[in-house]
């Protein structure tokens, strides 16, 4: 999966934060008014959403001369599949996955083990069912656990 520039996350963030998965989508227009306080020429907006489109990080629609412009996939999704290709990059998988539980807040260590116990016993949960747990991290960054066994039983 590509990695997105500043601008291509900036218009992302457009469509993800306000356009439902139930939704028809927005136009360049409605991007661009989004984006004002960055001062983008309409073109330019249209430039980038047609790029997002070719890369298939968006879907469009053509809607009279307009297109509408909604997100391929959840930022849930996007966010996920960086994390697989970063695992990707070489070297130890294993290593790279003890590294980051070891990074994680102990909320963050209990959402990642009832999805893994949920995928296990093979019910699945859906998208939403764990991301309401979900809760602001409690901890700063130097007060997170320093082992992977406190990560995955704090």
């Amino acid at each position: 999966m590509t990695r997105l520039g500043d601008l291509e996350r900036a218009v992302m963030d457009v469509l993800w934060d306000s356009v439902p998965s139930t939704s028809d989508g927005v136009t360049v227009r409605e991007v661009a008014d989004a984006l004002a306080g960055r001062e983008l020429a309409y073109t330019t907006v249209m430039t980038v959403l047609d790029r997002l489109a070719g890369k298939g990080m968006v879907q469009r629609q053509r809607e009279g001369r307009a297109w509408r412009y909604r997100a391929a996939a959840s930022r849930e999704a996007h966010i996920a599949q960086l994390m697989l290709d970063a695992l990707d990059l070489g070297g130890s998988r294993d290593a790279a996955l003890v590294r980051f539980a070891r990074s994680v807040t102990g909320t963050e260590a209990e959402v990642l083990r009832a999805a893994l116990a949920a995928e296990a016993s093979g019910g699945g949960a859906g998208p939403g069912a764990l991301t309401g747990r979900i809760e602001a991290p409690t901890s700063t960054r130097a007060e997170r656990p320093t082992s992977a066994d406190e990560a995955v039983d704090g």
